[in-house]
């Protein structure tokens, strides 16, 4: 680790800047306690530095955001909410999370938020269960004539709890873009919920507005669930919200993938379910380009139920967390970050008309959002989990994506998906977007799959690729990213 006492004479000679100083004294003190833990994060930023980053869920924060969660913020217990805490010394975390609270209601335009949640499957967990208890829960105790739940005898509570545990929830499935929190068999949003799912078009792979509202008043769930994964297009909330009402369902909305689509205000009118929808929840990480966390918008009804998330789900709050919160939403409330949203989606739509140009299969035909799904398997008889191998070995990190109707199962699969917000970050435009487009395509053209020594077979995993292309392509990826360098004042 010689090059931090290195670049501490480098600092006292050149002007070199804050975060930069900060960020490396952060890591000198690490070092002398675990010095493999800070090889490992600097070898991280080296990796992220040698790859394009094509993962639709991942980007890069600033440096204020990351070192604004490396404090003492993390030592403090403070369960409850703003000036309603169960710990002593909360004075500083409620003036820190009514600062994160008040910079995203701007930002977002939202009667009420909730900025606890540890991650977007927390705070779809508390969004769950604050509606149940909402809707359920307090209106079979208003019955009863009781103030609050805690009155119950241990009959009237178990009546209530079986009510709870029998409501239904429609969400979009896992095959057609929908998330593993919105119903999936195997994620506990269907264990404690009577879980449908609903399906895009099996040719356009769209959906169909009027096919769900067909099937909105034949499963009359209480929870309509919207928002995606691994879908390219716009949502209609107005759409949305009128199908739900059709049955007095209440609408709630996923908004993790396009939260800084909607805070960049690309995503607008009928498209922002701000308006619209009942509780609306997301991740502060993604197109957001905050830390990871989760965050949840709601109407002012919901909002003493939500903002008891801990003790209904959550454990404590992490303040530390809450106070990088603060600084993406106030980062994101300018017009640069307004900018920086609009190029996402001309990358992705420049991404996605490049690649089909190539004659690569795109699900919805192009996109108008942030992320792309491409068809491996029709497109090059590839796998999913194939194609992602060969293009990390080309230098492009992607993940694999399950599809409509997929061949191969959520393991392997049959699609890639593609995302732009990491590379919009770094800088690059329409043009970068297509160079990139041409790699891949090359890449996954001279791909096929590798022999499985164990069954002298194809591997479904992995992927043998001719060397003289790899190489061709990685100089190109590595040009590319000599032009865009991640955190350049983080000189090494």
């Amino acid at each position: 680790m010689d090059y931090l006492s290195n670049y501490f004479e480098k600092v006292k000679k050149e002007k070199r800047s804050k975060k930069a100083i900060a960020f490396f004294a952060s890591l000198d003190s690490v070092n002398e306690v675990y010095p493999q833990v800070a090889e490992d994060i600097l070898k991280e930023l080296k990796d992220q530095r040698a790859y394009l980053k094509l993962i639709a869920s991942e980007n890069f924060s600033s440096l204020a955001t990351q070192l604004s969660m490396g404090n003492l913020l993390t030592d403090k217990y403070s369960e409850g909410y703003v000036k309603h805490r169960f710990y002593a010394g909360c004075e500083n975390v409620d003036n820190i999370e009514q600062l994160a609270i008040d910079e995203a209601k701007k930002l977002f335009n939202a009667d009420h938020v909730y900025v606890q949640p540890h991650s977007g499957s927390d705070a779809n967990l508390v969004a769950l269960w604050s509606i149940l208890v909402q809707k359920v829960q307090n209106k079979e105790v208003e019955k009863l004539s009781k103030k609050n739940a805690m009155e119950l005898t241990k009959e009237e509570y178990e009546k209530i709890r079986q009510l709870l545990v029998n409501q239904k929830l429609l969400g979009m499935s896992l095959n057609s873009g929908g998330h593993l929190t919105h119903g999936y068999r195997l994620n506990i949003s269907s264990k404690f919920m009577r879980s449908y799912t609903y399906d895009v078009d099996p040719k356009t792979h769209l959906l169909d507005y009027k096919k769900l509202e067909t099937q909105v008043k034949e499963v009359k769930p209480l929870i309509l669930l919207a928002g995606y994964s691994a879908y390219s297009r716009k949502l209609n909330f107005a759409k949305l919200k009128e199908i739900a009402s059709t049955v007095g369902a209440v609408l709630m909305v996923d908004m993790a993938h396009f939260a800084g689509l909607v805070a960049g205000k690309v995503f607008t009118k009928d498209f922002n379910p701000i308006p619209f929808a009942d509780v609306v929840t997301s991740t502060t990480h993604k197109t957001l380009r905050g830390p990871r966390g989760g965050l949840i918008l709601c109407k002012d009804e919901y909002k003493e139920t939500i903002d008891r998330g801990c003790p209904l789900v959550l454990g404590g709050p992490m303040p530390n967390v809450m106070a990088a919160k603060a600084v993406a939403f106030k980062e994101a409330n300018t017009k640069d970050f307004q900018d920086y949203s609009s190029q996402v989606v001309k990358n992705a739509k420049a991404l996605a008309n490049q690649l089909m140009e190539n004659g690569i299969k795109i699900l919805t035909d192009g996109t108008e959002n942030h992320l792309i799904v491409m068809d491996v398997f029709s497109s090059f008889k590839l796998t999913g989990r194939q194609a992602e191998t060969a293009l990390r070995s080309s230098g492009i990190t992607v993940n694999r994506n399950s599809i409509p109707e997929d061949q191969n199962g959520p393991w392997y699969t049959s699609g890639i998906r593609l995302g732009t917000p990491a590379l919009t970050t770094l800088g690059m435009k329409e043009n970068e977007m297509k160079r990139v487009a041409d790699v891949i395509y090359d890449v996954l053209k001279n791909s096929k799959a590798a022999i499985n020594p164990k069954t002298n077979g194809p591997s479904k995993a992995k992927s043998d690729i001719d060397p003289s292309v790899l190489t061709e392509n990685q100089n190109e990826i590595k040009n590319l990213l000599d032009n865009f360098i991640l955190y350049p004042e983080l000189v090494l």
